[in-house]
């Protein structure tokens, strides 16, 4: 097995189909086609895109909001979200190669914790006793 991983290793550093190289394999094999390749560089797109979306479910109470936009390396966006003490989380960040991520937590609103109420104690009334004729045999 090592005579056979040292000929393919070798093959392959002086350009040597790996069917040459292996000369006891049983099988061909497909020559590697990144050995010897041309590089082709594909061109790349600058990059740059805007969205934003939110919801706003009063049935679940889920309210958020998020926008974001993009022009090359810089990226600059916010989200908010209702917390669920109601008050309004909002983060604005940005991003870019010189200085790196950043973002800005504001909290506006007032929280609201629900009181704590005294547990109320529920007494079961007796229940009365009642003999139907038809379960006494």
């Amino acid at each position: 097995m090592r005579l056979v991983l040292v000929l393919a290793c070798i093959g392959a550093v002086f350009g040597v189909p790996l069917q040459y190289a292996l000369p006891y394999a049983h099988a061909p094999l497909v020559h590697a086609p990144l050995l010897h390749a041309p590089v082709v560089a594909e061109p790349v797109s600058y990059p740059k895109y805007a969205f934003n979306y939110g919801v706003k479910d009063p049935h679940t109470g889920d309210i958020k909001s998020q926008q974001e936009e993009r022009d090359g390396d810089v990226v600059k966006g916010s989200y908010s979200l209702v917390e669920p003490d109601g008050s309004t989380r909002t983060v604005a960040y940005s991003a870019d190669d010189h200085n790196g991520f950043n973002a800005v937590v504001h909290k506006t609103g007032h929280a609201v914790h629900p009181v704590a109420v005294a547990p109320v104690a529920h007494y079961a009334v007796n229940p009365a006793l009642s003999i139907s004729p038809y379960t006494l045999h």
